[in-house]
């Protein structure tokens, strides 16, 4: 495939691992970076040589979230100026969600750091997720005025039940990695200098299955929990648009960008 300038990706016998590669940015999301992952999902999903897939993140983040400066890209605005989220989810965000989901081949997320906003759908997309014990997970969106989205609607409280989910979304307060493995939202939570040698062996181990049987026991469970996902992305993209409009959203990014307490009109 061609070069990526934003994901690396690694091959080691039957896996392939996919890195998020902007760590100066603790691996936020904007349009080349979209553009990029679809790319290597797609790629390591159609290589029958593959046959268990890693996400991880370069640097001290698994991912921060959406690019928020992406977010005033002028090709991505609607007729009023207020970004177009809708497009965004639609054409750049849900086809790697739905790739990933889809695969049918096991995918581990190897949550190296903050996994936030689209960073924690996409961790949440995975097969089997294990952390390191430092890292926390975070549904950040209402603290600037968003919902959740990228499929987080469908994953978090399926994996946590809805009085979990709803504190979560809510209150947009951070999930340690330990705490996050107790309530199930996670598989594992990893002391820190373990991390990359339990990732490696539990990459190793997939690689080295029963491929049909995983993909078979991925189409069951997929059938059993995600059969409305479609539904569900597209909503998220219909209340997100909505979201986007609103008084509160640009009170929410400005206060994030000037390191103060946003101050929320309802509105």
């Amino acid at each position: 495939m061609a070069d990526l300038e934003t994901v690396n990706v690694h091959r080691r016998g039957h896996a392939a691992t996919i890195e998020l590669n902007r760590p100066e940015t603790m691996n936020a999301w904007n349009r080349q970076f979209g553009v990029d992952l679809l790319a290597a999902v797609q790629d390591v999903a159609a290589d029958d040589d593959v046959r268990a897939v890693c996400l991880t993140g370069a640097g001290r983040a698994f991912s921060s979230g959406a690019d928020l400066k992406d977010l005033s890209a002028r090709e991505d605005v609607t007729a009023n100026g207020r970004p177009d989220v809708y497009k965004v989810l639609t054409e750049r965000y849900h086809p790697i969600i739905t790739g990933i989901r889809t695969m049918p081949k096991p995918v581990l997320a190897a949550v190296n750091g903050p996994a936030v906003g689209i960073g924690l759908s996409l961790a949440l997309a995975a097969d089997l997720i294990v952390a390191r014990e430092s890292a926390y997970f975070l549904l950040a969106f209402v603290n600037i005025g968003l919902v959740p989205d990228g499929g987080s609607s469908l994953f978090v409280p399926e994996r946590v039940g809805l009085a979990r989910a709803t504190e979560m979304a809510m209150l947009g307060e951070r999930v340690p990695a330990p705490k996050a493995a107790d309530w199930g939202l996670i598989n594992r939570a990893v002391p820190d200098e373990a991390f990359d040698d339990e990732v490696a062996a539990l990459l190793d181990r997939l690689a080295e299955g029963a491929t049909a049987s995983y993909a078979g026991t991925k189409r069951q469970l997929n059938a059993w929990l995600f059969e409305r996902m479609d539904a569900q992305l597209e909503l998220e993209a219909q209340v997100q648009r909505e979201a986007a409009g609103s008084d509160d959203f640009l009170e929410g990014v400005a206060a994030f960008a000037q390191k103060r307490q946003a101050r929320f009109s309802g509105r």
